[in-house]
């Protein structure tokens, strides 16, 4: 009998309508984590994370010094099982078992796991760590008898593959907020943590390759988008400063504008897929993969959202209609972009403050108010997205924010970041990285 097979006995042993949590653990998570690929003594039960225990962790045993059931330590996955009872297809249950699997996975004694899962053996999810960011792998899937070796293979497939970068798109469907700047300052500061960063300028205007001073070569992204058979690495250019390499850069391309034509956009194939799809072969050569596009939800923004794990959004506390598109943003066009994935993802990172300026608390108050009526307007606004630290008992409103200093925006005359300009703008962008995506 094989694993899977085994696991789909057991499975369907277990009663649909058990309300003991022990029993999905012994009788579906262990041989789940055996089907996936770990012997007994690779799975731990009830491993303390720093931040509570979870249900089961696993790790491959490289050293025979060095057993995870007897040395429980650096897990490279983890497991939270709940009983058939309680519903985690939809709903607070789900949402408190993500949360519950997330804070798992960013605890002290977690620093090494790589994949956390949540299993009731009706539904399971994987969920991804890169860094700071726990981002889906997989849709929330329902589990059955008849697909239930599929759905290993898949998982088994991903956990066993791991993909070095995390793919970040930049975005607000309004104007004036920063995206680019904040594309080339965060890539310019990952490189100083050690980090290897490719950014895509997916804006037929261009702005970010102007300001890097980065030309196309003789084939371009536009070529490649409408042909798959070009390899993606003919078009990578690389941005230095001194001659020093900082970061690679897919640059815009004149003939990108004719693609705000919807008539041109049928030349690509698999429409605003196809970005997705041409990264690919980058996404284990890099630490880090960057997308600007532009404002409007046309082909460009919607090709680099459904590109992306997760979307960063700057908005500004001197614009309201920022942080109402920013809600539009998380309610609309990323949940619209899940839907066709049909993976999980994207998913949105909290919102931030660009372009602040020191005199400013009054606004960030109006700002704030602002975000609670939207909270309580749109019902599907977790207020999280844009209060990360706001919990029950703790009402913490505070957003992360960037200065508003006039050498970040002097600094694209001199094709230069800011942060290599200015010690402070350095510091407060190292302040960003380590907010949402640095785990130091």
């Amino acid at each position: 009998m094989t694993e899977a097979s085994y696991l789909r006995e057991k499975l369907e042993s277990i009663s649909p309508t058990e309300r003991v949590e022990r029993i999905v653990v012994q009788r579906f998570a262990v041989p789940l984590l055996q089907a996936l690929g770990f012997d007994e003594l690779e799975i731990r039960e009830e491993f303390e994370t720093g931040c509570g225990q979870v249900d089961l962790a696993a790790r491959k045993n490289v050293d025979p010094e060095d057993i995870f059931l007897r040395s429980p330590k650096n897990p490279y996955l983890l497991l939270e099982a709940k009983s058939r009872a309680v519903n985690l297809r939809e709903g607070s249950y789900y949402r408190d078992a993500v949360c519950q699997i997330e804070s798992y996975l960013l605890a002290k004694n977690c620093k090494s796991a790589k994949w956390g899962i949540i299993t009731n053996a009706n539904n399971i999810q994987l969920w991804r760590k890169h860094g700071k960011v726990v981002h889906p792998a997989t849709a929330n899937l329902d589990i059955s008898s008849d697909n239930i070796e599929s759905i290993v293979r898949n998982l088994r497939d991903k956990i066993e593959n791991y993909e070095r970068a995390l793919t970040v798109c930049v975005y607000n469907n309004k104007g004036g907020v920063g995206k680019t700047t904040t594309v080339i300052n965060l890539a310019a500061t990952l490189k100083t943590k050690g980090k290897k960063v490719l950014v895509v300028d997916f804006d037929s205007q261009g702005d970010l390759t102007g300001s890097s001073g980065v030309t196309p070569g003789k084939i371009t992204l536009t070529q490649c988008l409408k042909d798959p058979k070009i390899d993606v690495h003919a078009i990578v250019q690389t941005y230095r400063l001194r001659g020093i390499p900082i970061f690679d850069i897919i640059p815009r391309d004149p003939e990108l504008e004719t693609l705000t034509d919807s008539r041109a956009v049928a030349y690509i194939p698999k429409g605003t897929r196809r970005l997705r799809d041409l990264i690919a072969p980058l996404r284990n050569e890099y630490d880090y993969i960057l997308i600007d596009c532009p404002t409007q939800w046309l082909y460009f923004s919607q090709s680099g959202v459904f590109a992306a794990d997760v979307i960063l959004i700057p908005t500004r506390p001197d614009d309201l209609s920022s942080l109402n598109n920013a809600a539009r943003v998380i309610t609309q066009f990323i949940p619209e972009t899940a839907r066709s994935r049909q993976d999980g993802g994207p998913i949105a990172l909290p919102a931030f403050f660009n372009g602040v300026s020191s005199r400013s608390e009054s606004t960030i108050q109006l700002a704030n108010k602002e975000i609670w009526k939207l909270i309580n307007q749109e019902k599907s606004v977790d207020l999280l997205h844009f209060w990360p630290h706001f919990k029950k008992g703790n009402e913490n409103k505070s957003i992360f924010r960037i200065p508003d200093y006039a050498v970040i925006s002097s600094a694209k005359f001199d094709r230069v970041p800011a942060v290599f300009k200015d010690r402070r703008v350095l510091e407060y962008y190292q302040s960003l990285a380590r907010e949402y995506f640095i785990d130091e």
